[in-house]
């Protein structure tokens, strides 16, 4: 990214306090979305780039993940249901629900897992976090039939039928994802009071990313 762009998302709108520097959140390219922008998630755009990209308003990302992480403290950690299918989301997923204490269904969501009580895998929770409403519908359309609350992490390219809060940011990026689920885990704990309101995990956002093979 150039200096240019950079500077763009920090000026023109007055300075509010960010959970991390915004130059950590633009390295993790949290705010890169794609060439395509649904009517539900423009007001969270930034700008369009001269090739087509939408790009998000990192402020918005930051502000959402705070009431997201408000929201979910309120919750047993126990009965949060945390969800994806997609590899890049499945170790911060993983990660976050250590942390937490929530449960995770990473890879192959088994329909039935939240509609159907005489399988061994159901599981019954109160709030589900979904990576990526496409990837994830079969525990988005679950969770909606059952009217619990559903929390969204959601690209400029998704819908958000059925989401009671979305969570704007790059839901396909390795290191966005890493960065999201630290700063929401981070954020939880600290609501908590688990976590004291200056104070970090034990691990980096980089432990929360899935390593790459070589």
């Amino acid at each position: 990214m150039s200096e240019q762009e950079k500077g763009k998302q920090t000026q023109e709108k007055p300075a509010i306090e960010l959970l991390i520097p915004i130059d950590k959140y633009l390295a993790a390219g949290v705010h890169i979305g794609t060439h395509i922008c649904t009517k539900f998630m423009e007001p969270f755009v930034y700008r369009v780039r001269n090739d087509g990209l939408y790009i998000l308003d990192i402020r918005k990302i930051d502000e959402r993940i705070k009431i997201a992480a408000k929201f979910l403290a309120r919750y047993e950690s126990s009965k949060i249901a945390a969800v994806s299918v997609r590899r890049y989301g499945q170790v911060p997923v993983s990660k976050f629900c250590q942390y937490i204490g929530c449960k995770s269904f990473i890879g192959r969501f088994m329909p039935g897992t939240f509609t159907n009580p005489s399988l061994k895998w159901y599981f019954e929770p109160d709030v589900v976090v979904i990576t990526d409403p496409r990837a994830d519908s079969q525990a988005l359309h679950e969770a909606a039939e059952i009217g619990i609350p559903i929390v969204a992490l959601a690209d400029t390219d998704n819908r958000i039928d059925y989401i009671d809060l979305v969570i704007p940011c790059n839901n396909k990026g390795r290191k966005s994802l890493a960065l999201i689920y630290w700063l929401l885990t981070r954020q939880i704990l600290r609501e908590k009071g688990i976590l004291a309101p200056d104070a970090d995990l034990a691990e980096p956002p980089s432990e929360f990313e899935v390593k790459l093979r070589r």
